[in-house]
This record gives structure tokens, sequence and C-alpha cells, in this order.
């Protein structure tokens, strides 16, 4: 017999060699190459099309049409989707433990299956009668919602074969195996193997399906980056451990706007939408205090007003500290260098503490000169008016840059009866205020801290 040809793949980014080795590579992590047997695959199996070969088509004579998407009772998950959920997409949602990943599709699927939607849930991680107990807890009653407790995924497809199901969720992929491959479950041969095989289902019979996939300790989803190139959308579910609301975040979708957010709270019964989140994060602003501003952020195509908190005190060691919740931690002592350079604000003996209360994240461009303002409002101990808003982005010579969508993020501010909005002037022209705000637009940050300060 021929001697089984084996490999060394490294179970976080994916990397082969013929050899072991201590330290992978490409990754640079050590201890994560694991032995796979090399197993030829069936090339039948392999693509969408099961290896049948189609002749080159003219884009323009390719026919096409709209496809009509499955609503759930969530117009907040409908709108992460961009407008519902496509038949035969496939679809990759990642998380932390315990952040709600199989309530949020337990209650999708119910949604579904209350529509007289043939819906099968897949669990490989617990039995069906824990599934049960989750239902019971969430009042899931749908005759539709099937729920099968199985890893195996030949089993798996012989089931959706028979019941043909018009969605599945598979709860998760790190569980699946597939009997050809020798690897553990888990293991990137397997989490590779399984999805192509599902992807395969999903294309072929035109059924959406789910998948949850397990997460690093860095946040980002475990198993080979070829798993997020393979499905058509990821979705992030975040939160904080200590705090009740979730954010379903979009990273990638081909069939709608990527980074779009939806937010739910999570209560005894499951998992509720929050329809007004600017609202939310600012119920418990106080006001009058030094060092909290007000910015208005785009998520996706929607405008959510947060708060900013800063705290600037004398540092006790020999080199201040900078830290940073819900913003990139590199962008605060960038910020800090623009008001000592450009303004004289001399920081270099303090210690600088930003936060974004709520839990939310925010990463655009155009929260730099609400962070700015506030960091110089705790350093100066100087409070802003609790009426403003902040919007711009700040360049490294102390100009205030244009930002996209300025419309919709005043528009918004003016719905929670903020009175004034400081912003680019380059984003005045074009569009017509609402009423019952003053926007005033800025070129430098010098010029904003005057207006916020009244100098």
């Amino acid at each position: 017999m021929a001697k089984a040809k084996t490999r060394f793949v490294c179970q976080e980014c994916g990397y082969e060699t013929p050899k072991w080795m201590g330290k992978c590579p490409s990754c640079n992590q050590w201890n994560t190459l694991v032995e796979e047997v090399v197993v030829k695959s069936n090339p039948k199996h392999t693509g969408i099309g099961q290896g049948s070969s189609q002749s080159p088509e003219k884009i323009t004579s390719v026919q096409t049409k709209e496809e009509s998407r499955m609503l759930t009772a969530m117009p907040e998950f409908n709108r992460v989707m961009g407008g519902g959920i496509v038949p035969g997409s496939l679809v990759l949602i990642g998380g932390d433990p315990g952040i709600g990943k199989s309530t949020l599709l337990l209650q999708i699927s119910n949604q579904l299956a209350q529509k007289d939607i043939s819906v099968l849930y897949i669990s490989g991680e617990e039995s069906t009668r824990q599934t049960k107990l989750r239902a019971d807890r969430l009042g899931v009653t749908s005759e539709q919602l099937y729920v099968l407790s199985e890893t195996n995924l030949q089993l798996i497809s012989n089931q959706i074969d028979q019941l043909a199901p018009a969605f599945i969720v598979i709860d998760s992929i790190q569980t699946i195996f597939k009997d050809e491959v020798t690897s553990a479950p888990g293991s990137v041969a397997q989490v590779r193997e399984c999805t192509s095989e599902l992807m395969r289902i999903a294309k072929t019979k035109h059924v959406p399906i789910f998948i949850v996939g397990h997460v690093t300790k860095e946040g980002a989803i475990a198993g080979p980056r070829m798993l997020e190139h393979m499905v058509d959308a990821v979705l992030y579910f975040e939160g904080e451990r200590h705090h009740t609301f979730r954010i379903l975040r979009g990273v990638k979708n081909r069939f709608g706007s990527t980074n779009e957010m939806g937010i739910f709270e999570m209560k005894e019964r499951g998992l509720q939408e929050v329809l007004n989140p600017s609202e939310i994060f600012l119920e418990e602003r106080t006001q009058g205090v030094a060092g909290s501003t007000v910015v208005a952020s785009m998520e996706g195509t929607r405008p959510v007003l947060v708060e900013i908190q800063s705290l600037i005190s004398p540092t006790s060691f020999g080199q201040a500290r900078r830290m940073a919740t819900g913003i990139d931690h590199n962008r605060v002592p960038l910020l800090m260098a623009v008001l000592e350079k450009r303004v004289g604000l001399l920081m270099q003996n303090q210690d600088a503490y930003v936060k974004v209360a709520g839990g939310v994240k925010l990463d655009e461009p155009a929260i730099d000169l609400a962070v700015a303002v506030s960091i110089a409002s705790s350093f100066k101990d100087q409070a802003c008016s609790p009426h403003d808003v902040l919007i711009g982005e700040v360049g490294l010579t102390g100009e205030i840059r244009r930002v996209s969508r300025i419309e919709q993020r005043v528009q918004e501010a003016a719905k929670l009866g903020f009175k004034r909005a400081i912003i680019p002037s380059r984003n005045l022209d074009g569009w017509q205020a609402p009423k019952g705000i003053e926007v005033i637009g800025v070129d430098a940050i010098q010029n904003a801290l005057k207006i916020t300060f009244n100098q």
C-alpha cells in the first residue's frame, strides 16, 4: 500500500508545510501546526455546479431577476441583511460565547416558521432537549420548526434531502465534520471542507443557510480566513457582558450595504429591537460636566448619536498613559499631539482616558472633532454646551475635513433636540439645515474650540 501523505496545517491562519515547526512563519503563532492526512477531494463535489461544464456567456445576455427575500419580524435584522434573507445565500455569524447568537437565530427561525416556512435548526453543541428548553424560554411554538442534534455532515445532508427545508441553521460550523477528512472537528481542513459542502447545498437547492462561527480571543472568527471569503455575508454579534445591548454588524454582504448595524436589547424572553438607539445611548448622559461631548456617527446607512467621555489627570508615573475604549487607541495620542502643537495645550505629563459610552465601537474619522473637544474640555475643566453636537475629521495640521452624509447626521441631532451642530465648513453647501438647529462651519480645530467654549 502507498504511504499516506501528511501535512502540517496552522490552525490559526491555514498555512501549510510538509514538516512540523514550532512557530508558524505566516502568523507567528506558537504550537499551532497540526498534522493532517492529505485527502484527494472528489472534483464533482468541490464546486457549486457539481463538476458540470458551462460555456462562457456575454454579460449583456445573462438573464437576471429580482430576488424575493425572506422577511423576518425584526426590521433591524432585515436592514442589516440588506432588506431580508436572500434564498440560496450562505451567511456566517460570529460573536463571543454567550453573547446571544443561538438566541437570535432561534428567534429568527421561529418567525420564519410562523409564516409557514419549513425551518431546520441543526445544533452540534446542544441536544434537542437543551434546544427545547431555550425555545420554551423564548416562546417558540411553531410546528414548522424542526430541530436536529447532529455533527456528521453526511447525515445532515441526508436529513436536508428528506425534509427539504426552506431555511437552515448550523450551530456551529466548528462542531461539524466530514468522514473523508481525517482531522478533528474544528480544524482548518474540516471547517474548509464542511463550509464548501454547505455552500454547494445552499446554491444547488436555493436554500439560505446560516452558520455560526466561534471567535478567537482577539475577536476574529476562528478558522481559516478563507471561511469569510467563501460565504455571501459575514455578521458580527457584539456587545459587552455587563450591558444588555447587543449590536449586529454586517462586515460583508454581497446582497446589501456593508457596515450596516442593528441594535437589540437582551431581555428575559429573548432579544428585542431598539428602534431609537440614539435616545438609548444618551438617556444617562450627565449634562454640564467637563469632558463630555456628543457626536453623530454613521453606522451603515443609519446616523447614531453617542456620547464621548474623556478624563485628563496628572500622571503619577514616569510616562503618561493613553487609554481608549470604543475607539482606536492610536487615535487618542494622535489627537492629543494635534492639540499640543496647534492649540498649545501641554498634556505631555497628563494621563488620558477616552471612552465611548454605551459599549459602542466607533471607527470612522468623523468622530475626531468630538474626541478632540472632549479631551480639551477635560484638560481645561470647562464643560461644553449640552446642546452641541460635533462632527468632523481632524487633520494633522489642525484642519477640519469634510465628512460624508452630513445631512442625515444633522437631521438626527435635530430630531433629538440638539440646538447647535458644529461641522466642517466644506460641508455647508448643497443642502438645507432642518428647523430648530443652528449649523456652524469651522475649518480649524482652534475655531472649533473657541465656538465650543464661547471664547
